[in-house]
């Protein structure tokens, strides 16, 4: 067989292999990673499969059907996020602006130095909940002045890559940072009188990736079990952060579906927001999710900011006037 052709063959069953392997319930990172860049990864090996059947000449069909076999099941995955497929939600465009927030939500990058850079995007967006994940004494310093503007912020910082911050100008009736025993991976939970006798919740999660040696099962629960953390006393909740997944993941397919939440991407785009510096050939780690009576007016994945991720606001909207805060909680 001729080398060429043993290269294609080979190339093409790993490529059916890293789309058709994540399907399967495992917690290996090997495994699931490749489920990440399930778009990009579809246009490649497309691509590929032209390549291959007009430069080889032996078992070209074979390797050919490989690829495109690998291609159509990273599509089929991903298409309830394509603009063809039904939207989950429909946006509230025309909603009263006054009876809605805004939430900005984005991984800062720990190692990022450019703080300031990030912080003009922020006071740019200017928004009513803030939700900062990777955040060190570094970054808190740097954001000081920045949450001296909001009337309540809670700052958490960690050198391990896992600190945040949050901040709002809503009512906060309590905020907490929890962590799961052993997992060292803090999420908030916060929750805000949005209106006269309308509470909302908010969930900031930024779980462990799956990297070598580190597998995903820590990653999974935390978003799992964030889902069923909703106080049921509210009009709706917002769940925001890096959740180092992708939302046609099976782990946040069952927080979604746990939690009854609503994710604004589906029937309207995949809308990558990793890495910062090449969007077209991202993936979408950063989630933005509602529940109960919360609308969506707007969202969006926002320019880069010196971060390798990034941000994703959104405008939301309830039905009635919004509240406020005027000064910290006593």
């Amino acid at each position: 067989m001729p080398p060429r052709s043993t290269i294609a063959l080979v190339a093409g069953g790993l490529a059916l292999a890293s789309a058709i392997l994540p399907l399967f319930p495992t917690d290996f990172w090997a495994i699931r990673a490749p489920g990440f860049v399930r778009e990009p990864a579809g246009y490649l090996f497309g691509g590929l499969a032209v390549l291959v059947a007009v430069l080889v000449k032996s078992h070209r069909l074979i390797a050919a059907a490989m690829f495109i076999g690998a291609a159509a099941i990273n599509f089929i995955v991903v298409w309830p996020y394509s603009p063809f497929a039904n939207p989950q939600i429909d946006l509230a465009s025309s909603h009263p602006r006054e009876q809605c927030f805004t939430a900005y939500a984005v991984n800062v990058k720990m190692k990022n130095r450019d703080h300031d850079r990030l912080i003009e995007q922020v006071r740019g967006a200017d928004p009513d909940v803030l939700f900062l994940t990777e955040v060190d004494e570094s970054w808190a310093n740097a954001l000081h002045p920045l949450l001296g503007e909001y009337p309540y912020a809670l700052t958490h910082p960690q050198s391990d890559t896992f600190g945040k911050v949050f901040a709002s100008r809503l009512p906060v009736l309590n905020a907490d940072i929890l962590e799961s025993p052993g997992e060292n991976t803090p999420s908030v939970f916060a929750l805000l009188r949005a209106s006269d006798d309308k509470l909302v919740q908010f969930v900031g999660l930024h779980p462990k990736a799956p990297l070598p040696g580190q597998d995903t099962t820590q990653r999974d629960n935390s978003i799992k079990s964030a889902a069923e953390k909703t106080n049921g006393d509210v009009a709706g909740a917002v769940a925001m952060g890096d959740f180092n997944d992708v939302p046609w993941s099976s782990t946040t397919t069952a927080f979604r579906e746990i939690g009854d939440w609503k994710d604004p991407r589906i029937g309207r785009g995949t809308y990558p927001t990793f890495p910062a510096f090449a969007p077209a050939l991202g993936w979408p780690l950063d989630q933005i999710m509602v529940n109960g009576q919360i609308k969506v007016r707007r969202f969006e994945v926002l320019d880069a900011n010196g971060s390798d991720h990034r941000a994703v606001l959104g405008e939301l909207c309830l039905d009635q006037e919004i509240t406020r805060a005027s000064e910290n909680p006593a």
